[in-house]
């Protein structure tokens, strides 16, 4: 279900209707109103003025919804959309669960639905987490980060990755332990910016020949390497395919109470 077109029709009925409201039927509710009066001497009641004036209940819908949804369509097209992780392949920075709020004018705005951008702004860097929409299954959010801009060259063998001929530089942290049994904590410094990345040294995990990214073309990798459905496997996330950059946790729900302690930025 797009809950953007959705929401595009949802305003585009209500304002209609609020608008036909103001041309038409409300100025016709007056005239009937006029006429009514102008056909007695002691005029009509209060009540009875209540009941000619009286809005339909489209209208009267129309008229408080239309003004809520079209900020919500606002704020959630052109400056921030909430999402919810569904997956763990973004361990551990994300954990199943977790709430987060992605930056819509980070790369540009762009139109609900078609997804035009209207104004080109920054590009995606090295290392940005990135939500877009799943090359194969437009209709599908995914998330992960950006490791390969336009022009680059690619390669991951034996748990590295190289960029440009480079190995990125990764640090042994601790074994994961009980929170991920198996695998191993690393810090990777891709960019700006160090993250956190699982690796398990049991899982031979894929294995990638170098090769470019495409001009117009990201290549993303999940955090939790060995367990992580990216570009590794089905390719380049296009440009058009972008939504947005996710900057921070905002709430967590697991299905019990929601939790506001992991309340944090995205690195």
């Amino acid at each position: 279900m797009d809950f953007s077109l959705l929401l595009v029709v949802a305003v585009a009925v209500t304002g209609l209707i609020w608008l036909l409201d103001l041309v038409w039927w409300r100025p016709a509710r007056r005239r009937r109103l006029a006429t009514a009066e102008a056909g007695t001497t002691e005029g009509l009641d209060e009540r009875a003025r209540e009941k000619a004036l009286k809005e339909p209940w489209p209208v009267d819908y129309s008229r408080s919804f239309f003004p809520v949804l079209l900020v919500v369509l606002l704020l959630r097209s052109f400056v921030v959309e909430p999402f919810q992780i569904p997956s763990g392949s973004m361990r551990p920075t994300l954990e199943v669960g977790d709430f987060i709020l992605v930056n819509k004018f980070t790369y540009g705005p762009r139109l609900p639905v078609i997804h035009t951008r209207l104004v080109e702004l920054n590009e995606p860097e090295r290392g940005d987490v990135m939500v877009f929409r799943f090359p194969d299954e437009p209709s599908v959010n995914f998330i992960k980060r950006v490791v390969g801009l336009p022009g680059d060259r690619i390669r991951y063998e034996g748990k590295q990755l190289y960029v440009n001929g480079e190995p990125v530089a990764k640090m042994l942290l601790d074994e994961a332990g009980a929170e991920a049994p198996g695998e191993l904590l690393l810090e990777e410094r891709l960019g700006a910016l160090a993250h956190r990345i699982y690796n398990n040294p049991r899982d031979p995990g894929p294995q990638m020949r170098e090769l470019v990214v495409p001009e117009g073309h990201y290549f993303t990798m999940g955090d939790n390497r060995d367990h992580s459905n990216d570009s590794r496997y089905w390719g380049f996330v296009p440009e058009e395919n972008i939504v947005g950059r996710a900057f921070a946790v905002w709430m967590h729900w697991d299905g019990g109470l929601p939790s506001f302690g992991s309340v944090r930025r995205i690195h």
